[in-house]
């Protein structure tokens, strides 16, 4: 297939279809991200797409059951094209079950609740929502683009249009120190509560050469969590969300600990074993350095 700079995707999508519709990011200005930074933001011709849509389904035309619209937010698409495209896949591949993306906060809260109702119903399933954190203060300073009440209302937005909303958050981002990652595990907690997603995954911040937040931990502005830092913010998240049947992850490459379960069904099964490992301070139940990635 024909793609322009490096594709990311989430986890979960491992098996899916990558169709690059934008290349890069509309907010691109993350302080902690480096994945878009090389590329200039731009939608890709609609008819190159469409093309690459027809050479796919030459190849995998039975096989093809996901999709994942690259890169960075999709949702910014203009109504017109990305109803298009999507038709497009429905078209092309009789056995899609569905078709998902990154959203940013920005770009979703540009659509109208009946646009973003519309994307849905045309086959957008699944929208990944980089939250971050709950905190205002540090929504602003990592340069999200929205403070803690735009994210509430893009989640809560994509929520009601009918998405199925996996959020996506990372600890460390308050750095080192109990109190700052108490209060940052109370709002992000509190946060997660009043958005509702069915899924949410945790990322441990790590710091990028070349990204803003790379030279706060060299000039010493921000001190990185250790590992026992991060397995505590991580329960206290896990102690404070409030959601029956939410399915969540902190198996991604960055964490120090693989967790995979269900809240609040599985809470005290998860909290026992973190206390378990944070008062025994137990590296050997913990993912190396030298494993850890993004």
């Amino acid at each position: 297939m024909r793609y322009e700079g490096d594709i990311y995707r989430p986890p979960g999508e491992w098996k899916s279809y990558l169709l690059q519709c934008t290349v890069g990011c509309s907010n691109n200005t993350c302080t902690f991200c480096s994945m878009y930074k090389s590329k200039r933001y731009h939608v890709r011709p609609l008819e190159d797409v469409l093309e690459d849509i027809q050479m796919a389904q030459a190849t995998w035309y039975k096989n093809t059951e996901t999709v994942f619209l690259c890169d960075g937010d999709a949702i910014n698409l203009p109504m017109d094209y990305l109803l298009t495209v999507l038709k497009a896949l429905y078209d092309a591949f009789p056995h899609l079950r569905r078709v998902t993306t990154y959203a940013g906060p920005l770009s979703t809260l540009r659509k109208t609740p009946e646009e973003l109702r519309i994307i849905r119903e045309a086959g957008l399933q699944r929208t990944y929502l980089g939250v971050e954190t709950g905190d205002d203060a540090l929504l602003k300073h990592v340069h999200k683009g929205v403070g803690a009440e735009g994210m509430l209302r893009a989640g809560q937005t994509l929520v009601e249009a009918g998405f199925d909303l996996w959020a996506i958050i990372i600890t460390g981002l308050e750095g080192g120190g109990r109190e700052a990652l108490e209060r940052n595990a109370a709002l992000t907690a509190q946060m997660i509560n009043q958005m509702k997603p069915k899924h949410l995954s945790s990322m441990t911040l790590m710091a990028i050469e070349g990204t803003p937040l790379y030279q706060e931990v060299e000039e010493g502005k921000l001190t990185l969590q250790t590992p026992f830092e991060t397995l505590l913010e991580t329960r206290e998240l896990v102690r404070q969300i409030d959601l029956s049947g939410l399915h969540y992850t902190s198996n991604h490459a960055s964490n120090y600990l693989p967790i995979k379960c269900t809240l609040r069904e599985d809470r005290e099964k998860v909290m026992a074993e973190l206390d378990d490992i944070i008062q025994k301070e137990d590296t050997s139940r913990l993912r190396d350095e030298m494993y850890r990635g993004l």
